[in-house]
């Protein structure tokens, strides 16, 4: 029987990462089949999970992702596993005002699925305070149990036993204390962590995580906390179904973020994927019927980009006749120039009209609804698509394009027309996860 637990946190920066990572080292060294998902829309986490554990990462989202697309999902990780770690995105119960079960929060997962939370606690600068924190949790919604706490960047002996101490007095299990220690700190940029296949040491570094945890946690207490997993098939029919039969995929440093989700959901509807390099300067394999640009850092690698002739020529030559589309940072690179963080105009594609600044920035966050204005590879005209926007470029020439989308935020406010397209070719700055 497999087993889950989720790793929740007060707020971002609470250490959750870390801990994760390190547990699913730390299980696989014990010989456990382990398996990290991260819960709502982050691209960067689950690569870290999948060079933790050897095993594909996963996104499950209550809010983009109906419920029972979420428990296939769920229940299809579970397949020759043992053990699974969710990990929350922010804090334990922050999403947006939505029905309940649907605000994209954590919580949902771990009532949706019925599993035990085990909350890591940041206790710098306070001591028997982390004892109503903690007590706060566990009290505030009977429909998600927390069933332990692992203590975070505990000063000394002393300080460890202050905050252990009034926990257990509230009636939670203490699972661990982890010292603070900055040469275990994963390197940060403008959109989360570096990508972990950004990181030439990073075996090295996850290794030293799992170290750590090993030494300050108690590993049997948390496998001891962990739920019987078993969640309905559910439908996996809602997910988005292939743009194409034989897909060309940019995927380099400069793009990345594709959902493992979706990835395995055309690959398991029989579509061919066949992966390519823009900063190596390769063009997309000609006998493909769609290119597909997915977001990532272009802007960290416009230089190259804006040099790589024979992708640019293979791209105007294979958008003569396929569709290609592209996400943010695939959008970005579909346009006439990026500007770079010192003001520098770079030439990209031009297979749309917008440019795009990455001096002049804005961060653009939140859940969207995407509504499609024509048939699209995503699908028929009228087709409604749930995901997400995050970055901090911002288009600086409108350009002359037909919109793609009418864009509707979590709530449903309209805001207005999003994305653009010109014959064969389409972007736009959304990130799709699944059909609404």
């Amino acid at each position: 029987m497999t087993k889950a637990i989720v790793i929740g946190a007060p707020r971002s920066g609470s250490g959750k990462t870390s801990v994760t990572i390190g547990l699913l080292r730390a299980f696989a060294r014990r010989g456990l089949r382990v398996r990290g998902i991260k819960s709502g829309p982050d691209y960067i986490d689950p690569g870290f999970h999948a060079a933790a554990t050897g095993r594909s990462g996963l996104n499950l989202d209550s809010w983009a992702m109906h419920p029972d697309l979420l428990a296939g999902l769920a229940a299809e990780a579970t397949e020759d596993c043992d053990l699974i770690i969710i990990e929350s995105a922010m804090g334990l119960f922050d999403g947006i005002a939505a029905e309940p079960g649907r605000s994209g929060a954590a919580s949902d997962i771990a009532c949706l699925l019925s599993l035990n939370v085990l909350l890591v606690l940041d206790i710098s600068g306070q001591s028997q305070t982390a004892a109503a924190i903690a007590k706060g949790f566990a009290v505030y919604d009977d429909s998600v149990k927390i069933a332990g706490v692992v203590l975070n960047k505990v000063a000394s002996p002393r300080h460890e036993t202050l905050c252990a101490d009034a926990i257990r007095r509230t009636g939670l299990t203490v699972a661990g204390a982890i010292r603070r220690d900055d040469a275990v700190l994963l390197p940060e940029r403008h959109l989360g962590l570096v990508q972990a296949s950004e990181n030439p040491a990073l075996d090295a570094h996850i290794d030293r995580l799992a170290d750590l945890i090993e030494n300050a946690v108690d590993l049997d207490t948390v496998l001891s906390l962990a739920s019987p997993f078993n969640p309905q098939r559910g439908r996996l029919d809602l997910a988005i179904d292939p743009p194409g039969q034989r897909i060309a995929l940019a995927k380099d440093a400069a793009f990345t973020f594709l959902y493992p989700h979706l990835e395995k959901h055309w690959r398991d509807r029989g579509a061919e994927i066949l992966p390519f390099s823009p900063l190596a300067n390769e063009a997309p394999n000609a006998s493909c019927d769609i290119c597909w640009l997915p977001g990532g850092y272009p802007e960290l690698h416009v230089s190259q980009l804006a040099a790589a002739d024979r992708f640019q020529a293979g791209m105007h030559s294979f958008a003569a006749k396929n569709p290609v589309h592209g996400e943010c940072g695939g959008f970005m690179v579909l346009g006439e120039a990026i500007e770079d963080v010192s003001g520098v105009m770079h030439p990209m594609l031009g297979l749309l009209s917008h440019a795009t600044s990455f001096a002049k920035r804005k961060m653009n966050l939140g859940y969207r609804q995407a509504r499609l204005l024509d048939d699209h590879a995503f699908g028929k005209a009228g087709t409604v698509l749930r995901g997400h926007e995050f970055h901090y470029a911002r288009v600086i020439e409108a350009g002359h394009d037909i919109a793609l989308a009418q864009l509707a935020d979590g709530l449903g406010n309209d805001l207005g027309p999003s994305g653009a397209r010109r014959g064969t070719v389409s972007g736009t700055f959304f990130h799709a996860i699944a059909k609404a």
